[in-house]
């Protein structure tokens, strides 16, 4: 096993090189980015004995606005979020909120059955409920003890 002297300026990336992936994030590809990840709402997803559930994120959205799709073990959650039309545009100081059409896309990580899934929402909480197929199910196996042998017994 070799020592090796630690380096600080190995592992420090240079300003140019910085100032490149800035550039390249911002001018060359705002989309890609934006129309990705961080315009998607935030999700958990978690398992149960039954089931897989599904909370995803979408304040100041409408029930109504949410479209829910699945495709093979891809789960697909469409939405707008609209812009306040009371506001007008030069009237804000500060706008983070985004908003626009959205949409968000992940694999489920084990067979379900989809056309019993249900979906409700509360609170700005979108809960996803997805049966999982019987096959993934924990089953409970019977421990049934064995008769005691002549020979075991001496």
């Amino acid at each position: 096993m070799a020592i090796t002297r630690w380096d600080p300026f190995q592992e420090m990336v240079s300003l140019r090189d910085a100032m490149d992936r800035l550039f390249q994030e911002s001018v060359i590809r705002p989309t890609t980015r934006l129309l990705t990840r961080e315009i998607g709402p935030a999700m958990d997803i978690y398992g149960t004995d039954n089931e897989v559930m599904v909370k995803c994120a979408l304040p100041g959205v409408r029930p109504e606005d949410v479209d829910i799709s699945m495709t093979g073990d891809l789960l697909t959650i469409k939405g707008e979020m609209k812009v306040d039309e009371t506001i007008k545009q030069e009237d804000y100081y500060l706008q983070e909120r985004r908003y626009g059409a959205f949409t968000r896309s992940v694999t489920i990580p084990m067979p379900v059955v989809a056309d019993k899934a249900e979906a409700k929402f509360e609170h700005g909480i979108l809960t996803v409920t997805l049966p999982k197929a019987e096959e993934v199910k924990p089953r409970s196996i019977k421990v049934k003890a064995a008769a005691s042998h002549p020979a075991q017994s001496r």
